[in-house]
């Protein structure tokens, strides 16, 4: 089946960052196959863009989608992490409110227009089991984490989970598993290593939180005199399988090491600001070439699901922070929310640009909304004007998974009503306990 897109602004984000107004592309089933000013080629149906934007699906490098029933929940309190979020889940999630949270995750992503997210939490062979089922690409990895949790009776029992995990995953053609320890500061030394060599093993990446937190890095520096950084690099942890979250608190040392070893870098600026934990230095980053992709975090941190308004904040927060008006231009920002994000995950050979032979993933963002005249420029009306509520079409593999606005394969509405049953009992106590500790 070979699709014709027409009439839309072409936003390739390849290397020369061409652009093709009122352009075309072709799609033969999961790939693209002819792409420019006009097709030539023939055609099965068209999709008439009406002046829309096109461009590649957006990446989420960083997220927990088990968590939509935490959205809301205790977001005003200090230190959430320990008092509120780790024993809530440790008593109360399941395999089956994982399940129906991620997929009405997953819709509110694809609906924002990200078709590739990287999640790590508990449960996450049912993560996967909805990614499938949702037809989305996905980067799914086990929380590893140094005490007794919701799916391990036993410390550290990701690890065991991991080893009939990610073979079970491995070859499939949208889902890539991965190890997943919670971060440098959940995890002692040894299992750390443990789960690096379970990336090796396997051959697969590892992500997990890096220079996060203040009491994190007041551990490594008494501890051992290093930064969280310092410390993976020095133990041989720290190489091109690691995408590091958040890294906020880095200094120049951190970034040349982070360089150095080739690894990447989730940008959760939403969530950071959010929690007042600070600002990561992206400016230097960038300068150093390291890779940078954006994560959403979970829905109880950054609350959505969407990279929209993350783009038009890194914009303010980042030219604020360098005194610089000029900086970090609209189509830099884009690129962190598409090619960045697929190079930081290692597959910009197959998305994160619409480019001939490489996979049909992309998004058509509707320009007749009142927000979005007139246009100029339209990587400085993504950026700046648009908002995810404008999200028209959505292609993952050459499938159509949102059009019009509206979820093609399923129902979302009937998303939601699966979610709110299975969170009935997890919603109750969640709120007694939050009235119990007076949070």
């Amino acid at each position: 089946m070979k699709t014709l897109i027409k009439n839309v602004t072409i936003l390739t984000m390849n290397e020369q960052f061409d652009v093709f107004e009122n352009g075309q592309m072709i799609i033969e089933d999961e790939n693209i196959i002819e792409i420019g000013q006009v097709c030539s080629g023939d055609y099965d149906q068209c999709i008439d863009g009406h002046q829309g934007i096109l461009l590649p699906g957006m990446i989420n490098t960083h997220t927990h989608l088990g968590m939509v029933p935490f959205r809301g929940l205790g977001d005003d309190c200090p230190d959430r992490l320990r008092r509120f979020l780790f024993p809530l889940e440790s008593k109360y999630m399941s395999a089956d409110l994982v399940y129906h949270s991620s997929l009405y995750a997953m819709a509110e992503m694809l609906l924002s227009g990200i078709t590739t997210f990287m999640d790590m939490y508990y449960f996450e062979d049912e993560v996967a089991k909805a990614a499938d089922e949702m037809k989305m690409r996905a980067f799914v990895g086990e929380t590893i984490v140094d005490f007794a949790s919701c799916d391990s009776e036993k410390p550290y029992g990701g690890l065991d989970y991991c080893e009939w995990f990610i073979p079970k995953w491995k070859n499939h053609p949208l889902i890539v598993p991965f190890v997943a320890p919670h971060a440098t500061n959940t995890n002692d030394l040894k299992h750390l290593q443990k789960a690096h060599q379970l990336a090796e093993k396997f051959d697969v990446p590892l992500s997990f939180h890096v220079s996060e937190l203040d009491y994190e890095m007041d551990y490594f520096q008494k501890t051992y005199q290093m930064t969280p950084i310092e410390f993976l690099n020095h133990y041989g942890l720290l190489d091109h399988r690691l995408v590091a979250a958040h890294c906020i608190h880095i200094n120049e040392h951190d970034i040349q090491l982070l360089k150095e070893k080739q690894s990447a870098v989730a940008h959760c600026l939403v969530s950071n600001l959010k929690a007042g934990k600070g600002v990561m230095p992206l400016q230097a980053l960038l300068n150093h070439h390291v890779l940078v992709g954006l994560g959403t975090d979970g829905p109880s941190s950054g609350n959505t699901l969407e990279l929209f308004s993350m783009l038009k904040m890194i914009a303010c927060v980042h030219k604020t922070v360098n005194h610089d008006r000029s900086a970090f231009p609209a189509r830099d920002i884009l690129a962190l929310a598409t090619i960045q994000g697929a190079k930081a995950l290692h597959i910009d050979h197959m998305v994160g640009s619409l480019e001939v032979n490489k996979k049909a993933d992309f998004i058509i963002v509707e320009t007749n909304s009142v927000n979005m005249y007139p246009l100029y420029d339209p990587y400085s009306a993504l950026v700046y004007s648009a908002n995810a509520s404008q999200v028209d079409t959505v292609y993952v593999n050459g499938q159509c998974l949102v059009r019009h606005k509206s979820l093609q394969n399923t129902s979302l509405d009937l998303l939601k009503n699966h979610l709110m049953t299975a969170s009935l009992t997890f919603s109750q106590k969640a709120l007694e306990y939050a009235k119990k500790e007076n949070i």
